[in-house]
């Protein structure tokens, strides 16, 4: 076995105590005889919950020899509440101890730099991996297998429960639901996302007409109990009459009946697309990611596709789907389809000429035309958000998850962790607030005169009178939780550190097996360094001129299982996009180390 690095582990703390423990405070010693994987999240972030999924069937297979804790480090202000995190940890079926560290404790102790970001830490309290992004739970998962082969021999594994203690359920008729959607009579379907459901309710917003959906995280074909869906979330009217659901975690599209009730599959295979996946084919024979939205525009049924940053279509005629705008990249660019960047987007709807998009993770509202042409009405990007009304340059967002047409040709915005309903009037120009005090609206539908609001954290929905005057809020302006790494003006060092994971090598059958990306915000902070290349190291010059700034970093690698027996090896795509706070001062580090997989010993 070969020797691999270890590193102390730093003690666990952080400000807002231990979740799903039963109150216990727990430390690093507690897990001692314990392989322990510290799983580095934000509740916003879509990657975040990717990894969440990777790592229930590993958490199942190790029970009593791995012990898994979340670190939820905040990048928006709402996300550095407590009770929110409770929330998000319930909403997302989180099953271990969850660790919040509102003020990044931890994350500045592990030197993190990217949600998501794993560490695996041996039984003996070292750490012995670091794994930046998903899609490194197979890697990990043979790490564990070594390590509890070695520590098992050496007598210092020790086997046993987890920690965990659930929370008790709560007897609401909805459970952090997601979208809705207003039913030709007149009745409202919403998304019962963690209870895995549809609910019909009737007129009034609150009797049960009918459940739709076994309750349990599944992926079936059928009639109303026994279908099986998995945090379902986007509802849209399809032109015979049928809806489209976005079954979000099964990276699907389903078809409700709602004669019958019996939900079929539309698109998706279940599994989740990777790198390198077709982006468009036959629907039933395509992967997709984390659709989180759909709406109906030009006669096909837009998917936002937030596990990639991507808008997609389905054609019902055809039955095909294909990537519509965005390049996977994650930021905030307009231009045509093809070249627009865009970031988790999570909201869609349709008017004749426009499809609008809630793009959650800019804070920001865009839209699509008929061209397929991108373009920005409030936002500004990755880092930017808050509270703030006025002309839409300024105005202020923080992760809006949905978007509604109004009759005037405004748009109402659930403005999810501000807790308010905002307008947009692209004949002024201007932002304004409709209602505050809601809790994490995620989705909203005109019924009548009325707007019907999903309050998602609320369990609940809420029936408000679109107001004559929008409500004034206090303006409250926002940049990113995550201090900015003081780095030396001049001549800096980008190391991104790769490491094949043991029993792969690097792929080098097709060229070169790496690829890096820079780019900065603004773009005057970059003098020397910017654009793509093969070598993960580079030589940047910055700007002392410029104070601060986003330095934007996307990493590829390559590697393919070491086999020499396998005719056709399994091969693997890592890749994690990074945007690093710098601050510039005379005296500080040169050189800026990335993990992308492996331990930096430089």
């Amino acid at each position: 076995m070969a020797k691999r690095v270890r590193v102390r582990s730093p003690e666990l703390t952080g400000g807002g105590g231990w979740i799903n423990t039963g109150g216990e405070e727990l430390r690093l010693a507690d897990f001692r005889g314990r392989v322990l994987i510290l799983d580095f999240w934000t509740f916003c972030c879509i990657n975040c919950l990717h990894v969440l999924d990777e790592l229930r069937e590993l958490e199942e297979r190790h029970r009593d020899t791995v012990v898994v804790v979340g670190v939820h480090s905040p990048k928006f202000a709402h996300e550095a509440e407590h009770r929110a995190v409770v929330d998000a940890v319930e909403r997302y079926g989180v099953e271990h101890p969850v660790l919040d560290d509102p003020d990044l404790a931890t994350w500045k102790q592990y030197a993190v730099r990217a949600w998501p970001t794993l560490v695996v830490i041996d039984p003996e309290g070292y750490v012995v991996a670091q794994h930046a992004g998903e899609g490194h739970v197979h890697a990990i998962e043979r790490l564990v297998e070594e390590l509890e082969t070695e520590h098992e021999a050496k007598g210092t594994l020790r086997r046993g429960d987890s920690p965990y203690v659930p929370p008790e359920p709560e007897p609401t008729t909805l459970r952090f639901p997601g979208k809705l959607l207003l039913l030709p009579s007149g009745n409202l379907l919403v998304s019962d996302t963690t209870r895995h459901q549809l609910v019909e309710l009737a007129e009034d917003a609150e009797t049960v007409v009918r459940r739709i959906g076994s309750g349990a995280r599944g992926f079936a074909d059928g009639g109303p109990g026994e279908a099986a869906f998995n945090e379902p979330q986007g509802l849209a009217l399809l032109g015979d009459g049928a809806v489209v659901v976005a079954d979000t975690v099964n990276h699907a599209l389903r078809r409700l009946d709602l004669a019958t009730g019996a939900v079929t599959t539309l698109a998706g295979t279940g599994r989740q697309w990777w790198r390198g996946s077709a982006t468009s084919g036959p629907a039933r024979g395509t992967d997709l990611s984390s659709p989180w939205d759909v709406a109906v525009f030009g006669g096909r049924v837009w998917i936002a596709m937030a596990g990639v940053h991507q808008l997609w279509t389905y054609d019902p005629e055809t039955g095909t789907v294909a990537a519509a705008a965005g390049t996977t990249d994650e930021g905030l660019v307009d231009g045509p389809g093809a070249e627009a960047w865009f970031a988790q987007p999570s909201g869609l709807a349709a008017t004749a000429e426009r499809l609008w998009v809630a793009d959650s993770e800019t804070s920001a509202l865009r839209w699509v035309d008929r061209d397929g042409h991108v373009r920005t009405a409030v936002g500004t990007g990755l880092f930017d958000f808050g509270h703030r009304d006025g002309p839409a340059a300024e105005a202020l967002l923080q992760h809006p998850l949905g978007v509604t047409a109004l009759p005037d040709g405004s748009v109402a915005v659930a403005d999810t962790y501000n807790h308010a309903l905002r307008r947009y009037d692209p004949a002024t120009g201007e932002v304004t607030t409709l209602a505050t005090d809601l809790r994490e609206p995620s989705d909203a539908v005109l019924v009548g005169s009325d707007i019907v609001v999903v309050e998602s954290a609320r369990h609940r929905l809420t029936r408000l009178r679109l107001p004559e005057e929008a409500v004034r809020a206090d303006a409250v302006a926002h940049g990113t939780r995550r201090a900015a790494t003081a780095v030396a003006p001049g001549a800096l060092r980008l190391d991104v550190i790769f490491e094949a994971p043991a029993g792969r090598k690097l792929d080098t059958r097709h060229g070169p097996p790496t690829r890096l990306l820079v780019s900065s915000t603004p773009p005057e902070l970059l003098l020397r360094g910017e654009g793509a290349d093969t070598d993960l190291s580079r030589e940047l010059e910055l700007n002392p001129a410029v104070g601060e700034g986003v330095l934007h970093v996307s990493a590829m690698a390559a590697s393919c299982d070491d086999d020499s027996a396998a005719a056709y090896p399994a091969c693997h795509v890592h890749q994690r996009d990074w945007g690093v706070p710098v601050r510039l001062a005379e005296g500080a580090a040169d050189r800026l180390p990335l993990v992308l997989e492996g331990m930096d010993a430089g």
